[in-house]
């Protein structure tokens, strides 16, 4: 039996796989592009709890693209999120230089706060 053969019908090349012949098939060229850490947990949610998406994207070429938005989108949300929550509790360069510990506590609970946020609109959904 041959390695290769070619079926005229359909214009595909098949290729011997044991006993079956399976059709060679390549996947679209993706862009190139940086995927954060958002990107990354969102790709991680798509592959577990949106299958179909996931494949979809994937088989089209446009999963790095797709992945990379949603990256880009995430990270402006949290830092708009990070400014717009220290405005509001009043987390200012005077408390860091007054009260260190105090100022990175505020710090770190406004991130963890707009992490969440940005969770429960952007990634997980």
């Amino acid at each position: 039996m041959e390695r290769y053969i070619y079926n005229e019908k359909n214009g595909l090349w098949y290729e011997l796989q044991g006993d079956y012949y399976l059709p060679c098939l390549k996947l679209p060229k993706e862009e190139t592009a940086h995927i954060g850490i958002f990107g990354q947990r969102h790709r991680r949610y798509l592959k577990t709890h949106r299958k179909a998406l996931y494949t979809s994207l994937l088989t089209r070429g446009k999963l790095n693209g797709y992945l990379a938005d949603i990256n880009r989108q995430a990270e402006g949300m949290f830092s708009r999120l990070v400014k717009q929550l220290t405005e509001k509790e009043g987390v200012t360069e005077t408390l860091k230089a007054e009260n260190q510990m105090l100022w990175v506590q505020k710090m770190n609970n406004l991130k963890n706060a707009a992490m969440e946020i940005v969770s429960n609109e952007l990634i997980y959904r």
